[in-house]
């Protein structure tokens, strides 16, 4: 008899005489909110200020015009982004399945089109995740980001001229920071062979590295992660999709690139833009790696980037990113309190504005001191020796700041931004020795279902717990059984429905999206579909060689390159460029060299059909066979180093266990 075969037998006896009922039906099917999440979420409306409707006013000031077509942007067939898919939410009060706080969130950004902020400035809001701000120059427009894909800039901008019916072309180009929703439709707007002859592109010091190295190092993994946190494949609804709470989602579309003509190097520079007065704060490390923060003088109009919003927001991002300086990030909200304390508006790339001297000040200064609570009391916590777990269990905001609709956690969290501080400064690890060298998760997986009497007694348990509305619990646990054994359908069924009622509860829009993806892929027997690329052609032409080669570096299988070593030489004719990738010690290297020396092979191919060849448009199989790569030297030697490239998965799996490779020994 099998050890957990008495453990079972004794569960279900110890049930038994407790009167407890485990009857539970598992489907596939999504559910209804329970009585729990029900109650809940009646009890976010009688603790926040339901009451104030000042920001539904600033939603509105300034309006001018939707988007044409109820707020639909097409590219010939194909459908890039449709604001009017989230206007569900302003036909009645917030149901039983979605917390009332980000219903009105969502409610909020559902107002789309042209706004006009100022004289002379203006702003297009919900055509895309973020907004963008456009300034009327002396004889031009200064686009202030330009959302995320070509299409959606293009919409954007076709929706201003065709409102003001101004003529004055798009003579400059501002990025505010390094996340793709803030650069990538710049050729929505411009052309890229007008960018340094008469078009000049401005960005923050940090910004061509930060920008393009996010979306190609980790770019598969981000990709995946994204369609989690933006629910890419959920329904629209009040039990599904119910906005990022950052903006309503993510659009589909071509993401493209233009090389900054002119980077802000110092930490404050001014600068003459088109008659138009900036000055441009750098702020490295708060929200992106690479931002600044722009004060218009004349207008008395200050644009924090994404460093003051209305949402908390993330110390560390959910799709995974760099970890944020919450100290950096309290800071650079105090530099702009005391650096322009006369500022009368605040405008940000999401969201609405905030007008009046009085309301500025107080918005900037509750986030910053958002910032500094977090960062400051999760050290506190550390300090008493508490790791992030018990850190962010523990952590609250005081209601001076929680009750702030600005401050309310719709894309980041009080929890993942306290475990988000306490790995910024201490790392993974908590120096308990069980936690150095644990199982991996399949393995401890199956050992937890074993010790625990199996699956079946674990699902016993686990649906009285569910029925108890104890959902975080249940999700711990069942995730086990779904980790040791991912055919068990009544495991992935349970521990859907646990996820899906969290999904329903929770104030924040990621959280919802990352629950109800899970819920979607363990009810489903395939995985969603792949995820849209981040690595468009646009950006890689603008990639240097170098960080290219770098990026098949991290393509290499080490375990597989094992004393092996190989040099081989690429020359790039049209660019005028030889690098050496050499192999050793199961690292790839690259560098600049003369590639006729040394080396085992060359190819030989412009660096436009490299980035064919990198972006998928063609292999380089086919590129050799159509004449556009020259090989000599050693063909064998090129072909082995290729073969040691992984082709990464872009579907890999999330919520179910994914077989691991082998590992050396030792540490």
């Amino acid at each position: 008899m099998k050890i957990y075969s008495w453990r079972l037998i004794l569960a279900s006896f110890l049930s038994f005489i407790a009167g407890s009922s485990y009857a539970y039906e598992f489907t596939p099917d999504s559910k209804d909110a329970s009585t729990f999440t029900t109650k809940k979420n009646k009890e976010v409306i009688e603790e926040l200020p339901f009451n104030n409707k000042e920001d539904f006013e600033n939603v509105n000031k300034g309006f001018i015009a939707p988007l044409p077509d109820n707020g639909l942007i097409k590219d010939g067939n194909t459908k890039i982004w449709d604001a009017s898919q989230f206007d569900f939410v302003n036909e009645t009060d917030a149901p039983a399945t979605a917390n009332p706080s980000l219903w009105r969130q969502t409610r909020l950004m559902t107002k789309h089109g042209l706004f006009e902020v100022a004289k002379g400035v203006y702003q297009i809001r919900s055509a895309d995740l973020s907004n963008m701000t456009i300034v009327e120059g002396k004889t031009g427009l200064i686009i202030i980001d330009t959302l995320t894909n070509r299409q959606t800039a293009a919409a954007a901008l076709k929706l201003f001229y065709d409102q003001t019916k101004s003529t004055k072309p798009v003579k400059n180009v501002i990025y505010t920071h390094s996340h793709v929703d803030h650069f990538g439709g710049v050729l929505g707007v411009i052309k890229e062979e007008d960018v340094g002859r008469g078009v000049g592109v401005y960005a923050p010091r940090g910004f061509v590295e930060e920008a393009l190295s996010e979306n190609v190092f980790a770019g598969n993994n981000m990709a995946r992660r994204a369609l989690y946190s933006y629910g890419s494949f959920l329904n629209i609804a009040a039990d599904g999709n119910v906005s990022a709470g950052l903006g309503l989602t993510i659009p589909k579309g071509e993401v493209t690139f233009a090389t900054p003509t002119h980077i802000v190097e110092e930490d404050t520079e001014t600068i003459n833009i088109d008659g138009i007065k900036f000055i441009f704060v750098n702020v490295p490390g708060t929200e992106a790696p690479a931002e600044m923060m722009i004060y218009m003088p004349e207008q008395k109009i200050l644009n924090p980037a994404e460093d003051c919003t209305h949402t908390m927001h993330n110390i560390y991002t959910l799709r995974g990113a760099k970890v944020r300086n919450a100290h950096a990030w309290a800071e650079a909200l105090d530099t702009a309190i005391q650096k322009f304390p006369e500022a009368e508006i605040l405008i940000a790339q999401h969201h609405w504005p905030t007008w009046g001297n009085e309301k500025v000040m107080q918005q900037l200064e509750s986030q910053r001191d958002l910032y500094k609570y977090l960062h400051d009391q999760t050290l506190r916590y550390a300090n008493k020796g508490y790791n992030m777990y018990e850190a962010a269990e523990m952590m609250s905001l005081p209601k001076s700041l929680s009750h702030v609709w600005a401050n309310r956690g719709y894309y980041g969290s009080v929890s993942h931004n306290t475990k988000a501080v306490w790995n910024f400064y201490l790392g993974f690890f908590n120096s308990n020795p069980a936690n150095l060298n644990p199982l991996p998760v399949v393995e401890s997986a199956k050992k937890y279902v074993e010790y625990m009497g199996g699956a079946d007694a674990i699902l016993e348990r686990a649906t009285d717990e569910f029925k108890q509305g104890n959902y975080r619990w249940v999700a711990t646990v069942v995730n086990y059984i779904v980790q040791a054994d991912p055919s068990n359908m009544n495991a992935r069924y349970l521990l859907a429905d646990a996820f899906e009622q969290m999904g329903y509860q929770t104030e924040n829009g990621t959280w919802r999206n990352h629950y109800l993806m899970g819920a979607k892929e363990l009810r489903s027997k395939e995985r969603v579909s792949v995820p849209p690329k981040t690595i468009s052609k646009s950006i890689i032409n603008a990639i240097p060689s170098d960080m290219l080669f770098d990026y098949l570096a991290v393509r290499l299988n080490g375990p597989a390159a094992d004393g092996k070593q190989i040099r081989i030489g690429i020359v790039f004719p049209d660019i005028k460029e030889e690098h050496i990738l050499f192999l050793k010690n199961s690292v790839l290297h690259n560098f600049k060299g003369d590639t006729s020396k040394n080396t085992d092979g060359v190819l030989t191919l412009n660096r436009s059909t490299f980035d064919n060849v990198i972006v998928g448009n063609i292999t380089l199989k086919d590129a050799v066979k159509n004449g556009d790569v020259i090989v000599t030297g050693d063909r064998k030697a090129i072909k082995n180093l290729l073969l040691l490239l992984d082709k990464f998965d872009p579907n890999w799996p999330i919520v179910t266990p994914r077989k691991m490779e082998p590992a050396r020994k030792g540490t």
